[in-house]
């Protein structure tokens, strides 16, 4: 009775390990459903909207300028921030707020990106904490899921005048 109970036991653990496994697998480099917080994306995306955030684009280098990507935050490393691509290694970015009179700009270092909310009024983006490392990038957020009058691919930036070609 007791070899019964042990051997469940082990083949319970091996399954859950198995599984956990794939999740984990699947989660890493697949995607997930991620609820995004706080007003720094607006109108974009809305405090507890659902969306879907894949993350093959992380790994084959393929975030572009206009991306709303899931990034570790640099400030606070247990929790993710969503923010919008606005330059890429290279890429000269303004770098002063938009009430600023007198307009600064800099260049994004290799190996990092410019982040910024779509709210730029209400944000902690880049032009507070400077570039992010591409290494912290967590995946690229596609579709919005909930709610189903919102459902589907996100809209353009709120904010493209930011985005320079020079």
């Amino acid at each position: 009775m007791l070899r019964n109970a042990l051997g469940k036991t082990f083949r319970f653990l091996g399954y859950t390990v198995q599984y956990g496994c794939i999740a984990h697998c699947a989660f890493e480099y697949l995607g997930g459903i991620v609820v995004c917080s706080g007003p720094s994306m607006e109108p974009t995306i809305q405090n507890s909207d659902i969306v879907f955030s894949e993350s093959l684009s992380r790994h084959f280098y393929c975030i572009r300028k206009g991306d709303i990507v899931i990034v570790k935050s640099p400030n606070d490393p247990r929790s993710n921030i969503c923010k919008r691509v606005i330059g890429l290694e290279g890429d000269k970015v303004c770098t002063s707020n938009p009430s600023d009179f007198l307009k600064s700009h800099s260049y994004v270092p290799k190996g990092h990106v410019w982040l910024e909310g779509d709210n730029l009024r209400n944000s902690t983006d880049s032009r507070y904490y400077g570039p992010v490392p591409y290494g912290l990038i967590r995946g690229r957020i596609w579709l919005k899921i909930w709610p189903l009058n919102d459902f589907g691919f996100l809209r353009a930036s709120p904010n493209g005048h930011r985005f320079l070609d020079d």
